[in-house]
């Protein structure tokens, strides 16, 4: 994708849908942050129905923490690798508690530093619940960003910095929640929907698939 085409692409996006949300559902940055650590190989829908009752019951770190591991561990075991997840969730709670007031940090630094959160998931909560320009490399985003010539690269942290390059500032914020979207429902895995794909005339691959699209 050369770089005149990156504006029209994210307008394009931007105007099929103005407001991208995450699909997590979440009342507070601490439900946020909880959510996406127990959303890595998971899908969203599946965090979402094991958070319904942990979050009516643990809102706070702190009553996260009075349930206990045993507890915890019970009430997400139907989300892949539970047990690491619970084990890692009570764990940031502590820390939550001990050294941050049972707050979320805002920094990059204080998030990488809980248990099971890594750098995706520290840009999601900069982003979503702090308005940061980051940018969430997750499975669909990678596929995109390297289908579409974005961004190209072998790891999610080389296509992060290429798509932090080449995203316009207008669109910086909601960037990865249009990418998000775009992966999961129409530019999939195994067969992307390029026939219905929004944003197919300033694509790489569909531009060889699709001869004659203006």
């Amino acid at each position: 994708m050369d770089d005149a085409a990156v504006e029209p692409f994210f307008a394009a996006l931007a105007a099929a849908n103005p407001s991208p949300q995450t699909e997590l559902e979440f009342t507070s940055v601490f439900e946020l942050l909880c959510a996406v650590l127990l959303s890595a190989q998971a899908t969203d829908a599946g965090v979402n129905k094991a958070t319904k009752q942990l979050f009516a019951l643990a809102p706070t770190p702190q009553r996260m923490l009075g349930l206990g591991l045993e507890r915890v561990t019970e009430l997400i075991r139907t989300i892949g690798l539970f047990r690491t997840k619970a084990k890692n969730l009570v764990q940031t709670c502590r820390i939550l508690v001990e050294q941050h007031g049972g707050q979320v940090p805002r920094t990059r630094e204080a998030l990488e530093a809980l248990p099971g959160v890594g750098r995706k998931t520290a840009n999601v909560v900069l982003n979503v619940a702090f308005g940061e320009p980051t940018m969430a490399v997750d499975t669909h985003i990678f596929r995109v960003a390297n289908r579409t010539g974005l961004a190209r690269g072998k790891t999610p942290l080389a296509v992060e910095l290429q798509l932090l390059e080449r995203v316009p500032p207008r669109y910086a914020v909601d960037a990865h929640h249009w990418l998000i979207l775009h992966g999961r429902y129409v530019c999939q895995a195994r067969r992307p929907q390029c026939e219905r794909c929004g944003v197919r005339r300033w694509c790489d691959s569909a531009a060889s698939t699709m001869p004659g699209e203006e």
